[in-house]
């Protein structure tokens, strides 16, 4: 029987997999897809140290590669296993739509390329399948595969474009914070040395800055996603920090030096990633867009020319009400099908 990808996507959103958690899907789609016939490899993604990173997992954690037997592949459809917290439960469904966390970013992408692989595959195209981990937080697994390109001329990434194929994607810088400074009692703030005053001093130069505007691109937008520090409101805190996501349309540093010049004195800065803005060519016949979020095609450039497509609106991605159309899954297994043509011929 043929793929169905609404049902594909229904088995994907019931197993809990965000990131540093993936094992479950990868674990899923080794299975499935070697009883399709696919010669699976995995590769393992470290952990991040725990000391660093509290929400690092502790189990196994790697990438999913998928090809038939001695194919070296022409094209390769690949996304992402992993998904924000939290988990919302098992997939729900009514006439149209889909609902569960990875409906749309990335588990119904997955399903509805599994579902064209199968066609191309029927056609004698020579296609293979490429599920990384960790693409929410920090691209570990793209960046792992990348080490390992397997000869593919075209890489198809997918995240939700609405079905239409992006011109360009957003880059993205993140930037970590850490104020530091001396205990004391709230009663005596002379005997001590804030770290919370000397974070939020740098934040609003910080957020004060000029950010690049691209005419046909959009704006550099800033966001302030965490802030920590302190221990009690009668306590002068030692420490305090911030993360920072900034989302690129050109080279960041300029950018950086700024950043680092507006907490000089205050701040300890680290550029935790940096990924840059990326132009793709157009294809006849597909609908386009420009996609102001960022994803693993700067970390797969060893997998040949990139495309970006796929089903589901990145508006709804990240929240409690994740959803996807079922007529939207369907369509693009046949997009994907026609872009897959397109390229090779």
């Amino acid at each position: 029987m043929p793929i169905d990808p609404i049902q594909l996507t229904k088995q994907l959103v019931d197993l809990e997999s965000t990131t540093y958690h993936e094992a479950p899907a990868g674990e899923f789609l080794s299975t499935y897809l070697a009883a399709q016939g696919y010669v699976i490899e995995r590769q393992p993604v470290p952990q991040p140290d725990l000391a660093k990173n509290p929400a690092a997992g502790t189990g196994p954690r790697f990438n999913v590669y998928a090809s038939l037997p001695g194919v070296t592949p022409d094209i390769v459809l690949s996304s992402h296993m992993d998904t924000v917290p939290p988990f919302l439960g098992p997939c729900r469904e009514d006439a149209d739509f889909l609902y569960g966390r990875g409906t749309c970013d990335a588990k119904g992408i997955i399903a509805t390329q599994i579902a064209a692989a199968e066609k191309l595959i029927v056609a004698g195209k020579r296609v293979a399948l490429l599920y990384v981990v960790g693409e929410e937080r920090d691209s570990a697994g793209a960046l792992l595969a990348n080490t390992t390109p397997k000869g593919s001329r075209f890489i198809i990434n997918g995240e939700p474009t609405d079905n239409r194929l992006a011109l360009a994607s957003k880059g993205c810088l993140r930037v970590e914070l850490r104020a530091h400074g001396k205990m004391a009692h709230s009663a005596y703030p002379e005997l001590g040395d804030s770290a919370v005053d000397k974070l939020l001093a740098a934040l609003h130069d910080i957020q004060a800055l000029p950010l690049p505007v691209v005419e046909g691109i959009g704006d550099c937008t800033m966001n302030i996603g965490v802030i920590r520090g302190g221990v009690a409101p009668n306590v002068i805190p030692d420490k305090a920090e911030a993360h920072i996501l900034i989302r690129l349309v050109g080279p960041p540093e300029e950018l950086q030096a700024a950043i680092t010049k507006a907490a000089a004195g205050r701040c300890e800065v680290n550029f935790t990633l940096k990924l840059p803005y990326m132009h793709m060519r157009a294809i006849p016949g597909f609908d386009t867009m420009i996609a102001k979020f960022t994803t693993d095609i700067p970390s797969l450039t060893n997998w040949g020319e990139p495309f970006l497509l796929g089903p589901g609106s990145i508006l709804v991605a990240h929240t409690p009400d994740e959803h996807i159309r079922k007529s939207e899954l369907l369509e693009c297994v046949d997009l994907y099908v026609k872009l897959a043509n397109s390229l090779l011929g």
